[in-house]
């Protein structure tokens, strides 16, 4: 089943969606990019390309949405030209005339947003060189790998949303997918949510956040 959509642009002028049914955001009204940058590329990427320098980065996404994190992260992978294999699930996908009508390939000068939601699902697609996607079109609660991860965004819909995909056993199952050391970033830093991370074995950690967000979270699996 598609999500159904309308676009907006963000005060620092990249597009996000809202979820119609939900009337969430797929992203902060006050930037969409500034708060996917700072969030999961600042937060989660570059720690963990510190943390695992000499290993391909294995990266789970809880979210794919309008798949600005995904860009993100492939742009940053050529950048660095660090090999990293992606999986994102996705239950709702975005219908591609809207897809089509982001800006973010003009926001960022890249190239990659309609073959990163167009690619095929359940397989992996190489988008470039040195980023992998693989695609899910699943629930969650739903999901069976036995891949692990160096690092996971978490990126659902707020919990006054979706508060199921914000209990203690969806954070055990997230602690489960990570590697040893392996960490997972979150813009929702509400203290329950920190309570349910700690209650999985995670260590949490508070960050400064984007543009009017005080706080983010990351959880780190202890070695």
């Amino acid at each position: 089943m598609k999500a159904d959509v309308r676009l907006v642009i963000t005060a620092d002028g990249s597009h996000t969606a809202i979820n119609q049914v939900l009337n969430k955001t797929y992203h902060s009204i006050h930037g969409a990019y500034q708060e996917s940058q700072r969030v999961y590329i600042e937060l989660g990427l570059y720690a963990a390309l510190k943390m695992f320098p000499h290993n391909p980065l294995r990266i789970f996404e809880m979210g794919f949405g309008t798949g600005l994190n995904a860009l993100l992260t492939a742009r940053e992978a050529e950048i660095h030209q660090h090999q990293v294999f992606y999986t994102a699930i996705e239950a709702y996908p975005m219908p591609i005339e809207e897809i089509r009508q982001l800006n973010y390939d003009q926001f960022l000068g890249t190239s990659y947003l309609i073959n990163l939601h167009e690619s095929s699902w359940n397989e992996p697609v190489e988008i470039n060189p040195c980023f992998s996607l693989t695609k899910l079109e699943s629930n969650l609660q739903e999901l069976q790998t036995d891949e692990r991860f160096h690092l996971i965004y978490y990126d659902a819909f707020a919990p006054t949303a979706q508060p199921e995909l914000w209990e203690p056993e969806i954070f055990q199952q997230m602690a489960n997918l990570l590697l040893p050391g392996g960490m997972m970033t979150t813009y929702c830093s509400r203290s329950y949510v920190q309570r349910n991370m700690r209650a999985a074995g995670l260590t949490v950690e508070k960050h400064p956040g984007p543009a009017h967000k005080r706080d983010i979270l990351r959880a780190i699996r202890p070695m």
